[in-house]
């Protein structure tokens, strides 16, 4: 019997294999992509931590429901640098309790465009806030958003450069 992690590698390979790309699925504002948000996360090598931290919290499914949904999603440097400040080699470190909270406090109900944010908060589905602010380019709490607008079929998502963590 296959595990789930055994079957997310072989979708992952799938997926790879038919050379869908982060910049495929950034289309025009007027177009929406046929992935769903943790599809256009499989598909770039930029987000493979992610990825395997979402896998192993166990998030995936939940995060391929319809939604919409809002993902700041951090890219590998980013938990490069929290691995670095936690004294941890990587996710595999992590247990799955640990990670979920993080996770769900990068996700906010509902499809929020960059041109939508205004300086305020907002509430994560992990029922924590986050600080948007938008004085000096876009920060989410202390972190640049680096790349946005990314659609998805049930959602859309704005690259940061630091792993936000919940109070």
């Amino acid at each position: 019997m296959k595990t789930v992690k055994q079957i997310f590698s072989i979708a992952l390979v799938a997926i790879m294999t038919f050379g869908l790309t982060l910049n495929s699925e950034a289309k025009s504002s007027d177009d929406t992509s046929s992935s769903t948000v943790v599809e256009i996360a499989v598909s770039n090598p930029d987000f493979s931590i992610l990825v395997e931290a979402v896998t192993k919290a166990d998030l995936a499914g939940a995060l391929s429901a319809e939604g919409p949904f809002t993902v700041f999603a951090p890219n590998n440097d980013a938990f490069k640098a929290l691995f670095a400040n936690l004294g941890v080699k990587g996710v595999e470190d992590l247990t799955a309790e640990q990670l979920t909270p993080i996770l769900t406090y990068h996700v906010v109900s509902g499809k929020v465009m960059s041109g939508d944010l205004s300086n305020t908060s907002v509430k994560t589905l992990n029922g924590g806030k986050i600080k948007v602010d938008l004085s000096e380019g876009v920060k989410i709490n202390d972190s640049n958003v680096i790349a946005a607008d990314i659609k998805g079929k049930n959602g859309v998502i704005h690259v940061i450069d630091k792993v936000l963590i919940p109070e």
